[in-house]
């Protein structure tokens, strides 16, 4: 699984195709799927991507609530239910979806936001914002972040 690092701006052209930033290609290259898996986010205007493996991950998860119940059944209607593959073309390109710019309202540029094991597709001022929102956030709490026990070295 990939690793997404930094905060790319790209210009999305007049046929709605951008450029995904290379390390995020290099970062899906393992991928069963030349693309990603792209959804609206239901915290943020934001657009939630991840790699085909992730989305495994997702419906493991998923699977783990009770069935039928209504968290789960939310749960796959806003990930499973919207979510849309998105091909690399031979330039690493994409054409973001109709559903997803009418979303965030595309308007000329888009920030691909790292985020770890996963991207989003923000307006790049929305990122901006939320970004200085968070960061004062983290500054006011004093927040630390307990490093989790690396997997090297363990056998199976």
């Amino acid at each position: 699984m990939g690793l997404f690092l930094s905060t790319f701006v790209n210009k999305v052209d007049k046929k709605g195709r951008v450029s995904v930033p290379a390390t995020f290609r290099a970062s899906l290259s393992s991928e069963p799927f030349q693309g990603f898996v792209a959804f609206r986010s239901h915290k943020h205007d934001a657009i939630e991507c991840c790699g085909y493996s992730r989305m495994e991950q997702l419906s493991q998860s998923v699977d783990s609530l009770d069935m039928f119940s209504q968290e789960q059944d939310d749960f796959t209607a806003t990930i499973f239910a919207d979510s849309l593959q998105v091909p690399f073309d031979g330039d690493g390109r994409i054409v973001l979806p109709k559903k997803l710019v009418d979303y965030i309202g595309v308007n000329g540029d888009v920030a691909f936001v790292g985020r770890g094991a996963t991207f989003q597709i923000w307006l790049p001022e929305k990122f901006e914002a939320h970004q200085a929102e968070s960061r004062e956030r983290i500054k006011n709490a004093q927040s630390t972040l307990k490093l989790s026990k690396s997997n090297e070295g363990v056998s199976p």
